[in-house]
C-alpha cells in the first residue's frame, strides 16, 4: 500500500469512538480501529472500533495487551487492527500530542499505513449542542490519507445517541480494569 491512501469509516466505529470521547470530555480517550483492505479499491474500509482508555494513555504495556486481545479477537473474522482514534482533553488542542504520535508509530507493526483519527473537540460540543452536523474527525496528521464517512445515516443515528446519553454505556479497557463486571 503506497502513496495516497483511501480509508472508509463505517456507521458503528465513527458512533463508537465519537461517543467514548463524549463519556471522557475531560480527559484524552484512545482507541483501535478494526478493518480490512479492499485490495480492488485499495480503500481501508473500518468496520469497527475498539475504546482503549481515558486515563492511561501513554501505557505500552496495557496497549501491547489490548493489542494482541483485539487482533486475536478479530482476527478470525478476517479483520485487522488499521489503525487509531485519539481525542485531546482540552477543548482548544487540534493537534495529535507526542504520546498519540508514538502510538501511531507502534501501530504500523499492526498496518503498513495505519489511519490516525483525531477526534475535533470544537466540532464535538457543537454536536451536542445541535449546532453541527457534519463528522467530527480528520485523519490525523497525513495530508496523502482520504477518509471518507460510509454512511451518511451516521449522523442522524449519532444524534439520537447523543439525546438519549448512549454514551454512558461505553465501556472502554481502562473501565475493564477499574470493574470487571462492567464487561459480564
Amino acid at each position: 500500500m503506497g502513496g495516497e491512501v483511501k480509508f472508509q469509516l463505517g456507521q458503528n466505529p465513527y458512533i463508537k469512538l465519537v461517543l467514548h470521547a463524549l463519556k471522557h470530555r475531560v480527559s484524552s480517550v484512545n482507541g483501535i480501529l478494526i478493518g480490512r483492505l479492499d485490495d480492488a479499491s485499495s480503500t481501508v474500509d473500518i468496520v469497527d472500533a475498539v475504546p482503549l482508555s481515558h486515563s492511561q494513555i501513554g501505557l505500552l504495556p496495557t496497549l501491547e495487551i489490548a493489542l494482541i486481545q483485539v487482533e486475536e479477537l478479530f482476527s478470525a473474522d478476517g479483520l485487522s487492527v488499521v489503525g487509531y482514534f485519539h481525542a485531546n482533553e482540552r477543548y482548544d488542542d487540534s493537534e495529535l500530542g507526542k504520546i498519540a504520535k508514538k502510538i501511531r508509530d507502534h501501530m504500523s507493526r499492526y498496518f503498513p499505513q495505519p489511519a490516525v483519527l483525531l477526534l475535533d473537540n470544537k466540532k464535538l460540543e457543537a454536536l451536542c449542542k445541535g449546532i453541527h452536523r457534519e463528522p467530527v474527525v480528520q485523519a490525523g496528521i497525513d495530508a496523502s490519507v482520504q477518509l471518507t464517512l460510509k454512511e451518511h445515516s451516521a449522523k442522524t443515528v449519532l444524534s439520537d445517541f447523543i439525546a438519549t446519553e448512549k454514551y454512558e454505556e461505553i465501556v472502554d479497557f481502562d473501565d475493564y480494569l477499574d470493574d470487571i463486571s462492567k464487561y459480564v
